[in-house]
């Protein structure tokens, strides 16, 4: 059922994903294409706030700081697995891997390689900061708008 609390937690995530997805761009290979990657971030966003957090809310003030955490890691996780995904697909197309189970193993590594740009202190402070206010945006929201 549509309600305010998961339209809030979508838009707080979607919010949270164009932001890091633009402090990712810098980081990686220079002359990288990055094509929808950030518009990809911006609809797992909205899915996992949707879907993950808007179910949640209406708990309390530490749920809500809780499910706005648990927001975030799991928007990254659908996040580096939908581009490490992406990336295993455009290189299986030009017959790198030999097999199936081969590439699949890929999408684990790329997704770790690529991930590991994640640990910069400014994204994984952005990602925390953001993922506590979208979790308190979303409990206000399921407060306000019942």
């Amino acid at each position: 059922m549509p309600d305010a609390a998961r339209l809030v937690a979508a838009l707080g995530l979607a919010l949270i994903a164009f932001i890091v997805s633009g402090q990712i761009m810098p980081l990686m290979p220079e002359g990288m294409d990055f094509g929808y990657f950030t518009w990809v971030n911006m609809a797992l966003g909205v899915l996992t706030g949707w879907i993950v957090m808007g179910k949640r809310a209406g708990r309390g003030i530490t749920s809500a700081i809780n499910n706005g955490l648990t927001g975030i890691v799991v928007l990254v996780f659908w996040g580096v697995f939908v581009q490490g995904a992406y990336e295993m697909w455009r290189q299986a197309l030009r017959n790198r891997y030999d097999g199936p189970f081969e590439a699949i193993g890929a999408i684990i590594r790329i997704g770790l390689k690529d991930g590991a740009v994640l640990l910069a202190p400014h994204i994984i402070a952005t990602l925390l900061i953001g993922g506590v206010l979208a979790g308190l945006a979303t409990e206000f929201a399921w407060r306000r708008w019942r």
